[in-house]
């Protein structure tokens, strides 16, 4: 096992976890946020500095949530719930087709 500081710039902190093999630049990673919710964060830079013992080089991850996280996280604005639907179906007599079936509320998929 490895020994990794990780910074995350997300929260501004910094931790020591122990990792099988050091993660590379762009890969992702799932870490517990302050909450106790796992989220995915991306690996921003890696870099090694020398530790104060010996010739050993310690690596440094530098690591920032993913963009799709952070709005998973959040609220969404615009919630719409099924009972708001109905009611409009009642009230116009017909189907609005600007809200039937749209994703509005709902969070669109990310690559990791």
């Amino acid at each position: 096992m490895i020994e990794i500081e990780v910074q995350n710039e997300t929260h501004q902190s910094q931790d020591r976890m122990r990792f099988a093999a050091v993660p590379r630049i762009g890969e992702g990673l799932r870490l517990r946020e302050p909450d106790g919710i796992w989220a995915s964060y991306d690996v921003l830079d890696v870099w090694y500095q020398k530790a104060e013992f010996g010739d050993v080089w310690m690596p440094y991850l530098h690591v920032c949530m993913t963009p799709g996280e952070e709005a998973a996280g959040a609220p969404a604005a615009a919630e719409i719930e099924a009972n708001d639907q109905v009611s409009e179906l009642d009230e116009a007599g017909e189907v609005d087709e600007r809200n039937f079936a749209s994703l509005r509320g709902e969070l669109e998929p990310f690559k990791i």
